[in-house]
């Protein structure tokens, strides 16, 4: 480009004798990607030419071969593919590369650079369209099972189905399996659009279907449903189920009909019935699921078994809860979950227990772990909370073989220039290949070392070690968190039990509902308590900050706390669902309900998990600070909600 010499000859050493070489590559490495950005190729080249050695070189590398993917020859693009074969930049260069390939029905060269390792459908689709062209008879009979699945697959394979439909590869009862997919699915997008590929009976069926999806209260009119076929039972089955969803005891009036009509067999029986009591319940009927369920010999979905349970303990009906907890299979009866419940239900009721004696061995089982559950029963026994803070044995080969994948090196110069997204895929493509949990608890500990706080979480719990109460809950931006829990008057535990529940102290968090930054705050609810609380708040990334974060979000957290009387089960509850749906679910329980089997019936899982986790961290916390207070203030526990 005209200017670009004069512009190399200028060039500012970027340096001093005081400059530390690796800060000076650092310095000529974001000088290079600015010049590639400004299409600078002179400047580039000097500035590359200076990184030797340097971690991220292959960055820079593929950014300027990106920019030339559609004029480049196979060899440059092999010579970088292979110097990059330990990178997530090899994968990410190779699927641009074949899409670039197939673009220009470069098929040979196609077939040489893939690898069914990258694990893309559009790449798979491509691969047997370049076989096909390659002369290879073979390859449209493995498209079958690419179509024949319960979802659209990408545009970009139309060309090798409609080849492979022309070819006679599609018959109708291929396109029959895919309805049923489909609908089975609740895709009636992709069942609508199939109605194209059938025929004579099974076309008016998928049309009855379709229409029944569409209008379920029509499965009523039961005329219509009276010949007894598997596919017409296969339609009911599906219309009840719909139906359900809008109106659960009319649906429950049509199955009792089918029921008497039809030969369903007594798996079909048992699912339909037991989906049936799930929106029964979730209405309110109990009445009429307690006759439903009576007919089942057995309840196999555990879902339908732990809402019973849940529905019980909202009636305080503690025989009832009992009697289906014991029902649950063994592995679930022994989570700490069911384990507490059913001591409760020992404790509230004169029951016999067919493996315990008493609510107190329970609960002195359950003490001698560490969460949320085993905290309220260690309550419950008067006792001390077990910590179990054990540090995690680390194997210092391990390590040092860590320190010096190039992954994790690449990771860390990515985090000292602030480039947390690619450091976080680097990260995780090394820990991919990582095959012990020595190697990921070696992981843990280098970012530990770094300060890199959620991937020190993450790789601890790939090892699946769980006591390491140092790394796995660090006192991550204690200055901030400090000063704004003393500005506001309100604990530190809980500021920080919601960071770490939030995001794992990953400053550069983002939901996928748009939240951001350390404790996960929308944009909106940002902006209007900025404004409430006169802070400084202009635009959605300054929530990436971790001061303007935790100053807005204490802040929220305080409003929170004055709206529910200093609770922090509601204020946490809040922050996670919104005050919306938490004044909603108090006017339900109307103060009936004992504050554990509250937090127990919080309707949303996520919603309820996330309290309990940050009752539990709340205590974790106060370990790590030296005070380890009671998980419920005496106020909480006593209240009823």
């Amino acid at each position: 480009m005209p200017g670009d010499r004069a512009l190399a000859e200028g060039l500012p050493s970027l340096g001093s004798a005081k400059t530390s070489q690796l800060e000076q590559q650092r310095q000529f490495y974001l000088a290079a990607r600015n010049a590639l950005q400004l299409k600078q190729y002179t400047v580039y080249q000097q500035y590359r030419d200076r990184l030797h050695g340097y971690p991220l070189s292959p960055y820079l590398d593929y950014y300027y071969l990106n920019r030339r993917l559609s004029r480049l020859p196979s060899e440059q693009v092999s010579q970088f593919l292979d110097s990059n074969s330990d990178s997530h930049l090899g994968d990410k260069l190779r699927q641009r590369w074949l899409l670039t390939l197939a673009k220009k029905n470069r098929w040979q060269e196609y077939l040489s650079f893939y690898s069914a390792d990258l694990r893309s459908t559009t790449l798979s689709c491509f691969a047997l369209q370049a076989r096909h062209a390659s002369g290879d008879e073979l390859a449209l009979q493995e498209v079958e099972p690419l179509w024949n699945v319960e979802h659209s697959q990408p545009n970009d394979c139309d060309p090798l189905f409609d080849t492979w439909i022309a070819a006679g590869g599609l018959t109708p009862d291929i396109a029959w399996q895919r309805f049923n997919k489909a609908m089975s699915a609740g895709n009636r997008t992709l069942g609508n659009y199939l109605l194209r590929y059938l025929t004579g009976e099974e076309l008016k069926l998928a049309e009855l279907q379709i229409e029944i999806g569409r209008y379920p209260h029509r499965i009523a009119r039961s005329e219509r449903f009276q010949q007894q076929s598997p596919a017409i039972q296969n339609i009911i089955l599906y219309g009840i189920k719909h139906y359900a969803r809008q109106d659960p005891l009319a649906a429950l009036q049509a199955w009792y009909r089918y029921d008497a009509q039809q030969l369903f067999n007594s798996e079909q029986r048992h699912e339909t019935q037991q989906q049936l009591a799930l929106y029964l319940l979730r209405k309110g009927h109990h009445d009429e699921v307690t006759q439903l369920i009576a007919d089942i010999p057995e309840i196999s979905s555990k879902t339908l078994t732990e809402i019973i349970i849940v529905d019980a303990l909202k009636q305080q009906d503690w025989p009832k809860v009992h009697q289906h907890i014991v029902k649950l299979d063994l592995d679930a009866q022994r989570e700490e979950r069911w384990l507490y419940w059913r001591a409760r239900a020992l404790e509230q009721a004169e029951l016999s227990d067919p493996v315990y004696n008493s609510a107190g061995e329970i609960y002195t089982l359950l003490a001698i772990r560490r969460d949320y559950y085993s905290f309220l029963a260690a309550d419950k026994l008067g006792r001390d909370y077990h910590l179990g803070d054990t540090p995690a044995n680390i194997n210092p080969e391990k390590l040092l073989t860590i320190q010096t994948n190039p992954a994790a090196r690449r990771a860390r110069e990515l985090l000292a220039i602030g480039d947390t997204t690619n450091a976080s895929r680097e990260w995780y493509y090394m820990s991919r290949r990582l095959n012990s949990e020595d190697e990921h608890i070696a992981a843990a500990s280098l970012a530990h070392q770094w300060g890199w706080h959620n991937q020190t979480i993450i790789s601890l719990a790939s090892a699946r070690s769980w006591d390491d109460l140092q790394m796995r809950f660090p006192l991550a931006y204690d200055k901030q968190v400090l000063a704004a829990a003393q500005k506001h008057s309100i604990s530190p535990l809980l500021l920080f039990a919601i960071a770490r529940q939030e995001s794992a102290f990953a400053e550069q968090a983002r939901s996928p509902a748009g939240a951001l930054g350390l404790m996960q705050l929308m944009p909106g609810t940002a902006r209007q308590t900025a404004s409430r609380a006169g802070v400084k708040y202009q635009q959605p990334h300054e929530l990436l900050l971790p001061e303007k974060n935790i100053t807005l979000g204490s802040y929220y957290v305080n409003e929170l706390l004055e709206k529910y009387e200093g609770n922090r089960i509601l204020a946490a509850a809040a922050y996670n669902a919104g005050p919306h749906r938490v004044d909603q679910w108090l006017q339900r329980s109307a103060k009936q309900l004992p504050i554990d089997i509250w937090i127990e019936s919080i309707p949303f899982r996520e919603t309820r998990k996330y309290v309990q986790n940050v009752l539990a961290y709340s205590v974790i916390y106060g370990y790590r600070t030296g005070s380890i207070p009671d998980m419920l203030t005496r106020s909480e526990a006593g209240q009823r909600l």
